[in-house]
C-alpha cells in the first residue's frame, strides 16, 4: 500500500467504517499512520484488592458480589456494582453507561483496570475498564497505544488497522535530506512510523516522537521561508484619514487606556494610515485589553468607508463580542452584524444581503465569515482572535475576501521573544504587557492534596457571595490516563461533596459545538455555579462573576498554559483567586509552580517556562495547549524548534524548492503556516 491509498484499502475497513475514520480526518493510509497516539497504557500483573496501591492504575480480578444498580445524580446516570477477590471488596462506579447494569452478572468473574481511591463507603474504582482474559494476556507487559477516537471507532479496531497498514506500507522516501537527519540526530521516517505506534519501550517512543516534532517544526519553517522569499511591502489603494471618532470613543470609556494599549493603538493607526498593507500580531495576556484595540481599529476602518470583520473561534465568544460592540458603538452610527454557523438559513440570507450591500460596517463571527456565500462590499480590515485556532486555509480565505486588506491577528499565548522571532518571521509584533487599572491582581496559591477540603470550602464561600468557579481537570475519562483527575469521575465526586443547591456542569473537547455553547451559556447566565472543564475552557468567554479557578494536577501543565487558564478569572473589578492543586510535591515541582504564585506577567512566566521546564509527560498534557502544532509544543520542545530553524537556514533556495516539491502535499504541518506568510 502507498500513503495516498484510500483508507478502504486496509483490511477490515469498509464503506461504513470509513465514514467514521473520515469524521476525524483520516481519509488515506497516510492519514492513518500519521494519527499519532496521544499516550500509552502499560498492563502489569494482576494485584490483590488488599495490596493494590491507591491513586494509580492497577489491574484486579474477582467476582461481582453485588447486583449492579443505576441511580441518577443531578440528571446523570451512574451504575454501581461491587467486586470481591477474597482479599477485599471494591465498589465499582461507571459514569453515563447505564447499559452495563444489564450486561454485568452477579457471581461472574471479571478482570478490571482502573484507579482505586478510598471513600466513606470503602475502596472505589471509578469508570474501570472491563477486560477479557485474552485482552489482558495479549497486552501484559506491552505498551498499548491510545488514540483519539470518534463514535463508531474503538481503540482495538484502530490498533489492528494501524498494524495492518504499517506491515503492508511500501517504503517511503524521506523528504528530509539525509545529512539533516544525521546532523539533527532524528529517526528516519519509516522507522519513526513503526516505533511511534508500536514501541518496545518508552525511550523508543520518545525517540520516534522526536522525529515527528522535528517534522512539524521543519516543515513549518520551510514553508514560512518559501512564502517569505522575495516578499515586499504591498501598497494599498485604500485611504484612511478620519480618526476623530476613535478619540471620542477613547474619551467615552469608563476607564483609561494603559500605556501599553496607547502604544499598540498608535502602532496600529500608523500602519493603517501608512499606505501599505498592515500585517501585525498583537500579543497580550488574557484580560490585558486587546479587544478595545480591535474595536478602535474597526471603528477607524468603518468611518473611512470600509467594512471590517472580526473572526473568533467559538460562537459563544462571537455572540459576546457582538453584544459588547453594539453597546460600545451606540451613538457612533456604526452597524454591527453577527454571523455564525448555527443561525437559521433565513437569518443567514438576510445577513449575506446586508454584508453584500454594505448595510453593515462590522461583521463579527466564526468560520461562517469565510463561506462562499459571504460577499463583502469592500473589506478593508480583518481581525482574527486567537489566530492559532484557525487552519491556514480559513485564515487566508478571509483575508483574500478583502483583496489585500489590512490584517491584525491577536493571541493571548505568551511566547518568549526568542521563539516569537522564529515563529513569526518578519511580521510586525505588538505587545500589551499591562493590565487595566480596574482589574485586581489574581491571588494565587500552590497547594498539595491536604488542602483539598479547604479549597472546596473556599469555593462554596465564593458561590454563596454570588460568584462562580472553574475546576480544570487534565482528562475526560478515567481510562485515558493513569493518574490524572478527569472530568467525568470528578463530577461524581464533587456532586457528593457539594450541597444539592449547587449546580455543577462539565465541559470537554469531545462535546459537539452546540453542546459546548449550551454549557458555556448556562455558566455565563448563572445557571451553573461550578464548571468542571478540560483545557477547552482556555479560549472561553468573559464571565465577570467567575472569581475562583482550581487546577487539578497542576504539575502536569506548562506554566504558560496554566497562566492562560488562570486568565479565565479576574475579568472584573471583583477579587479573583487561582488554586494550583498538585499531586506531586517534590521540591523541583513546587519551585516551578511557585513562579505562578509570585507573578501574573505572562511573558515573564513564558521565559521561566523555558528555563524551568522538566521532561514532562511525553504524551500527556500539552505545555502550551492547542497552540500552533498538533504534536510539537513550542515550550517543551523549544530546543527542537531551534534545531529545525538552524536546519532550514542551512538550506539553499534550490534545496528549499526541491524539498517543497517532494513534501507531502496534504500535510497537517503545512496547515500551521500562518496565513500572513501566504
Amino acid at each position: 500500500m502507498e500513503l495516498n491509498d484510500d483508507i478502504r484499502n486496509i483490511k477490515g475497513i469498509g464503506e461504513k467504517t470509513s465514514v467514521n475514520y473520515r469524521r476525524i480526518g483520516i481519509n488515506t493510509v497516510g492519514d492513518l499512520v500519521m494519527h499519532i497516539p496521544r499516550g500509552y497504557e502499560e498492563y502489569k500483573e494482576i494485584i490483590s484488592v488488599k495490596n493494590a496501591p491507591l491513586d494509580c492504575n492497577v489491574i484486579v480480578e474477582g467476582v461481582l458480589s453485588k447486583r449492579p444498580s443505576v441511580k441518577s445524580i443531578r440528571n446523570r446516570k451512574i451504575v454501581s456494582a461491587q467486586l470481591n477477590d477474597g482479599s477485599g471488596t471494591i465498589n465499582l462506579v461507571w459514569f453515563n453507561m447505564p447499559f452495563l447494569a444489564n450486561s454485568l452478572r452477579v457471581g461472574a468473574y471479571y478482570i478490571l483496570r482502573g484507579k482505586i481511591t478510598v471513600k466513606n463507603d470503602g475502596k472505589r474504582m471509578v469508570h474501570p475498564k472491563v477486560l477479557t482474559k485474552e485482552e489482558y494476556y495479549n497486552r501484559l507487559h506491552k505498551l498499548i497505544p491510545i488514540y483519539s477516537l470518534t463514535e463508531g471507532l474503538t481503540n482495538n479496531s484502530l490498533m489492528k488497522s494501524m498494524a495492518y497498514a504499517i506491515e503492508n506500507l511500501k517504503p517511503v522516501k524521506d523528504y528530509v535530506p539525509a545529512h539533516i537527519i544525521k546532523e539533527c540526530n532524528v529517526m528516519p521516517f519509516m522507522q519513526a512510523v513503526k516505533k511511534i505506534h508500536f514501541p518496545n519501550s518508552r525511550e523508543e517512543a520518545a525517540e520516534a516522537r522526536k522525529r515527528f516534532v522535528f517534522d512539524e517544526f521543519f516543515t513549518f519553517l520551510l514553508m514560512l521561508r518559501y512564502y517569505k522569499k522575495g516578499s515586499v511591502r504591498i501598497k494599498t489603494k485604500r485611504v484612511y484619514t478620519h480618526s476623530e471618532e476613535c478619540n471620542r470613543l477613547i474619551n467615552s470609556l469608563p476607564y483609561k487606556l494603559t500605556g501599553a494599549q496607547k502604544k499598540v493603538w498608535s502602532e496600529v493607526m500608523s500602519d493603517i494610515k501608512s499606505g501599505y498593507i498592515m500585517n501585525r500580531l498583537i500579543q497580550g495576556d488574557v484580560g490585558s485589553g486587546k479587544t478595545i484595540i480591535a474595536a478602535l481599529a474597526l471603528l477607524l476602518n468603518a468611518k473611512n468607508g470600509y467594512q471590517g470583520a472580526l473572526m473568533v473561534p467559538t460562537e459563544v465568544l462571537a455572540k459576546q463580542h457582538y453584544e459588547n460592540f453594539v453597546k460600545l458603538f451606540e451613538g457612533f452610527d456604526v452597524n454591527v452584524t453577527l454571523l455564525t454557523g448555527s443561525m437559521s438559513a433565513l437569518a443567514k440570507r438576510n445577513e449575506y444581503e446586508n454584508i453584500r450591500s454594505h448595510k453593515t460596517d462590522i461583521i463579527i463571527g466564526t468560520h461562517a465569515l469565510i463561506q462562499e456565500k459571504v460577499i463583502y462590499d469592500d473589506l478593508g480590515l480583518v481581525i482574527i482572535d486567537e489566530q492559532h485556532r484557525f487552519g491556514v486555509n480559513q485564515r487566508k480565505n478571509i483575508s483574500d475576501k478583502g483583496n489585500d486588506c489590512h490584517t491584525i491577528v491577536m493571541s493571548a499565548t505568551p511566547i518568549p521573544r526568542t521563539l516569537a522571532i522564529i515563529l513569526y518571521g518578519d511580521m510586525d509584533i505588538s505587545i500589551i504587557n499591562e493590565r487595566p487599572e480596574a482589574r485586581l491582581p489574581i491571588l494565587n496559591c500552590v497547594v498539595g492534596q491536604s488542602y483539598r477540603n479547604t479549597a472546596y470550602s473556599f469555593i462554596l464561600k465564593e458561590i454563596n457571595k454570588g460568584n462562580r468557579a472553574y475546576i480544570i481537570c487534565p482528562m475526560i475519562e478515567e481510562s485515558e490516563s493513569s493518574e490524572l483527575e478527569n472530568v467525568n469521575s470528578y463530577y461524581i465526586k464533587l456532586s457528593e461533596i457539594m450541597p444539592d443547591n449547587i449546580n455543577i456542569d462539565i465541559l470537554h473537547g469531545k462535546m459537539k459545538p452546540s453542546e459546548k455553547n449550551e454549557v458555556m451559556e448556562r455558566f455565563k447566565n448563572g445557571l451553573t455555579d461550578i464548571l468542571i472543564s478540560t483545557t477547552v475552557i482556555e479560549v472561553g468567554i468573559d464571565v465577570p462573576e467567575a472569581t475562583v479557578m482550581m487546577v487539578e494536577n497542576a504539575e502536569r501543565f506548562g506554566l504558560a498554559q496554566l497562566h492562560q487558564l488562570r486568565g479565565r478569572v479576574g475579568r472584573s473589578d471583583r477579587q479573583s483567586y487561582c488554586i494550583f492543586m498538585t499531586a506531586d510535591e517534590r521540591k523541583e515541582v513546587m519551585q516551578r509552580l511557585e513562579v505562578l504564585n509570585k507573578s501574573n506577567d505572562g511573558f515573564y512566566i513564558a521565559d521561566q517556562d523555558l528555563k524551568l521546564r522538566g521532561p514532562g509527560d511525553m504524551f500527556g498534557v500539552r505545555q502550551s495547549g492547542e497552540a500552533y502544532f498538533e504534536i510539537a509544543d513550542i515550550y517543551n520542545d523549544a530546543d527542537m524548534l531551534k534545531l529545525a530553524d538552524s536546519a532550514v537556514k542551512s538550506l539553499s533556495d534550490e534545496d528549499v524548492q526541491r524539498i517543497i516539491e517532494i513534501c507531502p502535499k496534504k500535510n497537517r504541518y503545512t496547515e500551521t503556516v500562518p496565513f500572513f506568510a501566504l
